[in-house]
């Protein structure tokens, strides 16, 4: 079984700095809804896990924070958009009542060895999220993603160095429907810049992560990171299937399962 890798970006490279399937924690690890709090990041990393798949929204001041919804209503004991609100006035709310929302810098002071992958949500993060990139140097153990293609480039291009990137929604939806009968050749240059596809099992009726489409995938020297898989018998068939990376909410269960079949280091 091959698995696919630029090995020149060291994001993808498990913590023996070998290539194989990656466990991504999805907004950390919760079972008590406390999803991308610094508790959840931890006990993600207190279980020997090195990369945490998480999001980024930008206050009204440009503070960068580490939070999956526009708005604190669903997850918090506050309410309002995180665009309109300063960093101070979300700094007030807590996440499941308990857990303050945490800043882009304090999850990554907090965790100096963990791999990021980072979802920018909106527009008004891109810039942000760069400068923060910049600043603390961690273009190595980053990888960039958006649904939206446009806004996933407008991040790698403010970048001074080379930094993982997850094709968008467009870019996966061409490779599905075409890829099949797409020249390799000519899909490399469509994919110029794209080291993963970050996919659900599928969208809709539509089957996305089959063999063909991770031969596919691999062929090219792209990674295919499935989410979001909480069953271990799905688990299991997607790593059959050869895929480079599962996100889920149950890293316990994704760990006992990479344990068995050595694929935990």
């Amino acid at each position: 079984m091959g698995y696919a890798s630029d090995v020149t970006l060291p994001y993808f490279l498990r913590k023996d700095g070998t290539v194989g399937p990656l466990a991504l924690a999805h907004r950390g690890f919760s079972m008590n809804g406390l999803e991308n709090s610094m508790a959840a990041f931890r006990a993600a990393v207190e279980l020997g896990n090195l990369h945490l798949e998480t999001d980024v929204h930008t206050t009204s001041d440009g503070v960068l924070l580490v939070f999956h919804d526009s708005s604190l209503d669903r997850v918090t004991n506050s309410s309002g958009r995180i665009a309109e609100l300063t960093a101070a006035e979300v700094a007030q709310a807590r996440i499941g009542g308990v857990e303050p929302v945490p800043t882009f810098d304090e999850l990554v002071a907090a965790f100096p060895d963990a791999r990021l992958n980072l979802d920018v949500k909106d527009w008004n993060s891109v810039k942000p999220m760069a400068e923060a990139i910049e600043k603390h140097g961690i273009h190595s153990r980053v990888l960039v993603t958006s649904f939206s293609d446009r806004r996933r480039r407008a991040v790698l291009k403010l970048l001074s160095q080379p930094t993982a990137s997850s094709a968008g929604s467009s870019l996966t939806a061409l490779f599905v429907l075409l890829g099949p009968v797409l020249p390799a050749r000519l899909a490399r240059k469509v994919l110029t810049g794209v080291d993963a596809f970050q996919v659900p099992v599928r969208y809709g009726r539509v089957p996305v992560v089959t063999s063909g489409f991770v031969r596919r995938a691999h062929r090219l020297g792209i990674q295919v990171h499935v989410w979001t898989i909480n069953e271990p018998a799905e688990m299991g068939r997607l790593l059959d299937l050869g895929v480079d990376g599962i996100v889920s909410d149950r890293l316990d269960l994704l760990k006992d399962l990479m344990v068995r079949r050595g694929h935990w280091v």
